[in-house]
């Protein structure tokens, strides 16, 4: 029997993307019995979504009326089509563009150009919708703009098979079952660290024969001696804090690792209703601002308009476990605008802008909302990787090096890095974090089963 998961919203890791035998949190999973029937459905497996899991949708434009589904169809499809042309350029020796973004806009344009569509009403509407699919690229991206994510590098990342699914008892059902495992007062909880000094000779008290070269330094000040240590801090911490976190600090290639790779915020909205206005198939309202156009600059002024950079809303399934409520993904710096909003602003906004769109000034408020804060959380600064112009992947590599770099130390592996920023191809995922865990893990069982130098 699945665990009750009633009234939970999932404020961080929401889906397990490319539930398949090659996704390792899949396995796992499925194997501690935490998911649904359908989860386990092999066909469900073999589907290639790409990353973007098709849900049965209506789309609401700024207008205040329900957009053709047969227009917002095709223009998606186009859109994944220009979104899988711009994976083709790993190892080119010449790039169209430096930005995801920029490529496809230029490949926007010249497709608006061949239809000689000038103000044709039926392009102004799709470059509306392209609009949104950008933003919602943001989201998956974890970016404020795409023409922050690089083009070269940008086909590395790779998507599994399956249909996104969730856990009936949360994404925390996995790890509990996981710690369940190991002997109780393993893991400390609420232990906030201040430095990890490295390099060093440090010593229990009263006991000199035992020489580590790490101590952990808590913030109440506690302090830990160890061997090794294996950091999984997000990579938006290491970027405010690394300087000072490590002593002595890191060496200046993996700090300039840190400095290129992106690392942006993806945010949810949720809001409970009364009774859903929405229709029971429905399980994702789009949003399209009509004037909006990818070749057109966007606005800057995030007090006026950062709720249109909202994509939409998943409607959280099913309504008998959860409620009705409504689900709103937000990127970039609107953001981290929106963080520093009372819980009423949002509320008020959000009431204000599903009334215009649905076109009825009376639809009632919702009864609550509740949302994420991931860039003003202290010990994330944001939500998750990408590879950022003047970054590739190989930042990502040097991230993932232990150190110290001599291969010779005599006392190795004294740092060693995990985390989803740590994996090359699964970045920005909880697979890849977990995959880097392990990786990491493995580095130290080599280490403990090598033979001793004579």
């Amino acid at each position: 029997s699945l665990p009750a998961g009633s009234g939970l919203a999932e404020m961080g890791a929401h889906w397990i993307h490319g539930p398949s035998p090659g996704n390792p949190i899949f396995c796992l999973a499925t194997r501690y019995g935490l998911l649904g029937p359908e989860a386990a459905q092999e066909e469900n497996q073999r589907v290639e979504a790409g990353g973007h899991p098709p849900l049965p949708s209506v789309t609401y434009g700024s207008s205040g009326r329900l957009l053709s589904p047969q227009v917002v169809s095709e223009t998606w499809d186009l859109f994944h089509t220009l979104l899988a042309s711009a994976r083709n350029f790993q190892g080119a020796e010449e790039q169209p563009a430096a930005s995801v973004g920029q490529y496809l806009r230029a490949e926007i344009a010249q497709r608006v150009s061949a239809s000689g569509a000038g103000e044709d009403n039926h392009w102004q509407l799709r470059l509306a919708v392209l609009a949104t699919c950008l933003k919602l690229e943001c989201c998956i991206s974890g970016t404020h703009s795409m023409d922050l994510v690089a083009l070269e590098p940008f086909g590395e990342y790779v998507s599994l098979p399956g249909l996104d699914c969730t856990f009936p008892g949360g994404y925390s059902s996995l790890p509990d079952r996981m710690l369940s495992a190991l002997p109780e007062g393993t893991v400390l909880l609420n232990k906030a660290v201040r430095t990890i000094r490295w390099q060093g000779s440090f010593h229990e008290e009263g006991d000199n024969a035992r020489d580590f070269p790490i101590q952990v330094e808590c913030e109440d000040g506690d302090t830990f001696l160890a061997d090794h240590v294996i950091i999984t801090v997000p990579l938006g911490f290491l970027k405010k804090h690394h300087q000072y976190f490590f002593q002595p600090p890191l060496p200046e290639r993996k700090a300039n690792a840190i400095r290129h790779l992106g690392f942006g915020t993806n945010n949810k909205i949720f809001l409970e209703f009364e009774q859903p206005f929405w229709e029971p198939q429905q399980q994702l309202l789009e949003v399209v601002w009509e004037d909006e156009s990818p070749l057109k600059e966007p606005s800057t002024d995030l007090e006026a308009n950062w709720f249109k950079k909202l994509i939409g809303f998943v409607v959280l399934q099913p309504p008998e476990q959860h409620g009705h409520i409504l689900c709103g993904f937000i990127a970039g710096k609107e953001a981290e605008y929106m963080e520093t909003l009372s819980d009423t602003e949002v509320l008020s906004t959000m009431t204000r802008v599903l009334r215009m769109l649905t076109g009825n000034p009376h639809l009632p408020a919702p009864r609550r909302v509740l949302r994420s804060q991931w860039h003003s959380t202290p010990y994330t600064r944001g939500s998750y990787s990408y590879v950022a112009i003047g970054s590739s992947g190989d930042d990502i590599d040097m991230l993932a090096q232990p150190l110290p770099e001599d291969p010779e130390d005599p006392r190795p592996l004294q740092l060693l890095f995990a985390g989803e920023a740590t994996h090359r191809t699964f970045y920005s995922t909880t697979h890849g974090a977990l995959l880097s865990g392990w990786r990491e893990a493995e580095r130290l069982n080599q280490l403990f089963q090598a033979p001793s130098p004579a």
